[in-house]
Formats: C-alpha cells, sequence, structure tokens
C-alpha cells in the first residue's frame, strides 16, 4: 500500500571486478545482526570508510553486487566502502518493514558508523557518506546526530516533502496522457492521500479514484491495483504521518531547511536531469539556499540521465526494463566523484 504515497527508489550495481580486498562485516542494530561487506584499497591504508546509503525498498545488495561501480571509483580515490543489507534481506536478521522511517533508518546508519569505531577497523576514523534518493533524507539526519561526519555525497536527492505525486505527473506525460489527463488523474491521487489520512473508509478512496483505479500505469506499479485489506493495513500507519496543509503532501522531514543548513561538512550533490522520479531542480535550489549558504557545495547534473544515473532517453520509471537498454552510466559521473573525492 505504501506505493501509494512513495515511489521504490533503488540503485542496481553493475557487475564489476574491483581491485580491492574485501571482508564480511556485521553489526547490531535493535538486536538484530545486520550483514555486510567491506572494501579496501589494495595498496594504501584506507582515508577513512564511506558507507553506502540505500534508498527505498529492499535490498540483496551484498549477494548482488550492487553499486561495485560506485564503490570501485571511491576505492581509486582511497577511500574504503561498507555497504549492508537491511533487516530481513540478503543475509541479515529480522524482518524487512517497508515502513521503517527515516528517523530509524539513520539509527541505524550510526550504529554501523560505532560498530566500525569499535572495532577499530582500517579508516573508521573519517567517515563520509553516500546515498541515494531516500538516502537524502536519512543522511543530513546522521550528520546532525553524529556530529564528525567528513563528507556527503548526494546522489539524486529529496526535499522534505513526498516525491509521487512528481513521479505519478511525470510518467503519466512520458506515458502520451494530455495534460488535462495528468491533472485529473493526479489530483484523484491526492484526494485518495487525503481520504485515507483522515481515516476514511475503501468505498471512499474507491470512488475517488475511479480514473486512477483503471489507468494502466498505476496499475502496473501497484502490481493490479489497491486491495481492501492493503488499504486498511496501511491507513492504520499513514493516519499517524503529518500532511502539509497547502500541498497535501506527506511531510517527511518536518523543518528539513534548517538541518540541511545546519550542515558544515563538505557535499557533493548529484542529479540525473532525467529524473521522472524526483524533481531534482527543486532539490538543487533546496540545496543552494540551504547546504550552500554553509558549506563546501558543489552540484553536478548529468543531461540524458534518469534517476539512478544511469542514460536513457526519457527517464520513465520502466524504460530500462521495456526498452531492454543497457545500464550505461551517465558519462563522468564516476569521474565527477572520483574528482571531487581528490579535491577534498
Amino acid at each position: 500500500m505504501r506505493v501509494l504515497f512513495i515511489c521504490i527508489l533503488l540503485l542496481i550495481g553493475i557487475p564489476s571486478a574491483a581491485n580491492s580486498k574485501q571482508e564480511v562485516f556485521e553489526f547490531e542494530f535493535e538486536g538484530v545482526r545486520l550483514n555486510g561487506i567491506l572494501n579496501f584499497p589494495t595498496d594504501s591504508i584506507p582515508k577513512g570508510i564511506v558507507l553506502i546509503v540505500h534508498g527505498s525498498g529492499q535490498t540483496n545488495a551484498v549477494a548482488q553486487n550492487w553499486y561495485s561501480d560506485v564503490r570501485e571509483s571511491i576505492l581509486l580515490s582511497g577511500y574504503a566502502t561498507y555497504m549492508w543489507d537491511k533487516m530481513g534481506c540478503g543475509a541479515s536478521g529480522g524482518r524487512f518493514d517497508y515502513n521503517q522511517t527515516v528517523y530509524n533508518s539513520a539509527l541505524e546508519v550510526i550504529a554501523a558508523i560505532m560498530a566500525l569505531k569499535e572495532n577499530k577497523v582500517a579508516g573508521s576514523s573519517a567517515i563520509g557518506l553516500w546515498g541515494i534518493s531516500r538516502a537524502g533524507w536519512i543522511n543530513p539526519i546522521v550528520i546532525r546526530e553524529y556530529k564528525d561526519i567528513k563528507f556527503w555525497i548526494s546522489v539524486s536527492g529529496v526535499d522534505g516533502q513526498e516525491n509521487f505525486k512528481y513521479l505519478l505527473a511525470e510518467n503519466l506525460k512520458i506515458n502520451g496522457h494530455p495534460p488535462d489527463s495528468v491533472d485529473l488523474l493526479v489530483n484523484e491521487w491526492l484526494m485518495g492521500t487525503k481520504i485515507t489520512h483522515a481515516g476514511g473508509s475503501f468505498e471512499a478512496y474507491r470512488q475517488a479514484t475511479t480514473h486512477l483505479a483503471k489507468n494502466p500505469f498505476w496499475l502496473r506499479f501497484t502490481n493490479g491495483g489497491i486491495s481492501e485489506q492493503g488499504f486498511y493495513t496501511y491507513q492504520q500507519t499513514f493516519k499517524k504521518e503529518v500532511l502539509d496543509p497547502e500541498t497535501g503532501l506527506q511531510v517527511y522531514i518536518e523543518d528539513f531547511g534548517s538541518i540541511l543548513s545546519g550542515i558544515t561538512c563538505p557535499v557533493l550533490a548529484v542529479f540525473g536531469e532525467n529524473d521522472r522520479n524526483v524533481d531534482w531542480t527543486k532539490t538543487k535550489r533546496l540545496y543552494e539556499n540551504t547546504l550552500g549558504k554553509n558549506t563546501d557545495l558543489s552540484v553536478v547534473s548529468f543531461p540524458n540521465c534518469n534517476h539512478n544515473l544511469f542514460q536513457g532517453q526519457t527517464g520513465g520509471f520502466y524504460e530500462m526494463e521495456d526498452g531492454n537498454l543497457p545500464y550505461t552510466r551517465c558519462i563522468d559521473f564516476l569521474d565527477a566523484m572520483e574528482a571531487w573525492l581528490a579535491k577534498i
């Protein structure tokens, strides 16, 4: 049911033979063992460790070698990397919770940092963060709470509110819907959100979303639509969330601008200009008006690149899958990260 209100945002890895030393490293969070993997430069003592913070959804990052090209670029810059699977995913214990809050995810990241330091892992005296999409909410909280993060690389970052309205509208446009049809369907989605949040009935929700319920993109995205059971199950959690009174969108981080303004470590913000999941221009403006006033902020965007920083024509949610397109990285994306890490 949560796909009603937040898109599933993952960055998959590209198989790569990274020249590095590798070892398993586990840590405990809320009584559960989380399984991860450390990679170290082969020929030098690491300058620090960069934690790879996932986007939304389940992971199988260790077994499937996610972010391998990103991690290799970081290794070439002299840093070690640490990546782990979420609860209930891969070899990690516990149960996966799609409704895990970004605040709790931030505590999970801090638990990983503390475990690296307590075990005196090489490079753990200097911790940096790399994260995509949902991690754009998580990492600022980590930086606020931990106080000793050396830098942050934000990929396809977010602002303080729910992003599915943008995703839905942009993908409907890509699928050929005229403006009046896009407005109708987006307004139905927003009305359905408000009904759900206010404790309304499934029947009221269904009546408010009659056109949306038949839309091919929506049906595909929700795996056939929203069931009555799914509606009421999600409603129990969603009623506790905060909606912005002006836009009706869910607020993920209250006073997010102030949190960003408090960040003083160097930040690299990377965007794909064909991002149809998150309004990257809105996030860019937010970063410039907050981070840009208090710290060393570098912003880089890449044309013809999607939310996950792969080359594409439209950036649509299913473009790579439907077009059978190769997962080809945006030109200069990896080089830009290496250059920035070398500079700082």
